[in-house]
């Protein structure tokens, strides 16, 4: 068996699930090139929990933790199997507390984006959370203890935003960023391309930049899973390297 590869998805807009654009289209891509996971586990943005909560449903259900879209959105279902064997193992791995949790679902950070990815829906997902409280270097060792299971076919999938501020979007800005998000976005790349994973980790101390690009850490957490699951062996190869409305960078890796 190969081992999987790790991918880290800038999501945006929940309604990428449902159109045709260079996000999808990369997203799919994406899909086209990766070898056939036996599972996926998803740290998606979406599930910010106190404490580490980990779905070990036979069948995750859908859900729709967004308001106000287009009725057609919220018929997407997303009817992959879930895990729990490998749910299992994955809490085995994690040293932290973690408890199993089911009630919650495969929320829009996941489905959104997995339906390009693998539209069959035939590849088991299951998600892990964002524990609220945690430390930054807390997330990135979850990545490590759970890195060993590429080994055993599985996709590790951070989705989330490196730059994800809502409160200062500019709706005249499409596909254009403040220079701040794009400064912030090239420092978090080129560390990632130099593999300096210390310095995201400490991303709080570029000040003013890191306040505005990352004022909760929900949507730049996921990225830590994937940093942490990734190894120095990895090759690195970056999509969607852009701004969307001023506040909000789009930028995905893989490792592989």
């Amino acid at each position: 068996m190969s081992r999987m590869p790790v991918l880290f998805v800038g999501h945006g807009s929940p309604m990428n699930a449902i159109e045709d654009n260079e996000y999808s289209r990369a997203w799919r891509k994406i899909g086209e090139r990766m070898p056939r996971p036996e599972a996926i586990i998803s740290i998606s943005a979406h599930w910010y929990t106190h404490g580490t909560r980990i779905m070990n449903d036979e069948n995750p259900r859908t859900i729709y933790d967004m308001y106000g879209f287009p009725k057609e959105l919220y018929q997407v279902t997303y009817d992959a199997a879930g895990a729990p064997a490998i749910a299992n193992a994955a809490k085995q791995l994690i040293s932290r507390e973690t408890k199993f949790d089911n009630t919650w679902g495969l929320d829009h950070g996941t489905w959104s984006v997995l339906v390009h990815i693998f539209p069959k829906r035939d590849v088991p997902v299951f998600q892990i959370s964002i524990d609220a409280n945690a430390p930054a270097e807390d997330h990135y060792k979850i990545g490590k203890e759970l890195s060993v299971l590429r080994e055993k076919g599985v996709l590790i999938f951070g989705s989330g935003n490196i730059v994800h501020n809502l409160m200062l979007v500019d709706w005249h800005k499409a596909n254009k960023g403040f220079d701040w998000a794009y400064d912030f976005d090239e420092y978090i790349y080129k560390n990632i391309m130099g593999k300096n994973h210390e310095n995201i980790l400490k991303f709080n101390e570029l000040g003013t930049i890191a306040k505005l690009a990352v004022p909760t850490p929900d949507h730049f957490y996921p990225l830590l899973y994937a940093l942490g699951a990734s190894n120095e062996n990895d090759t690195v190869s970056v999509y969607n390297k852009s701004c969307e409305l001023g506040s909000l960078t789009m930028t995905s890796y893989i490792w592989e």
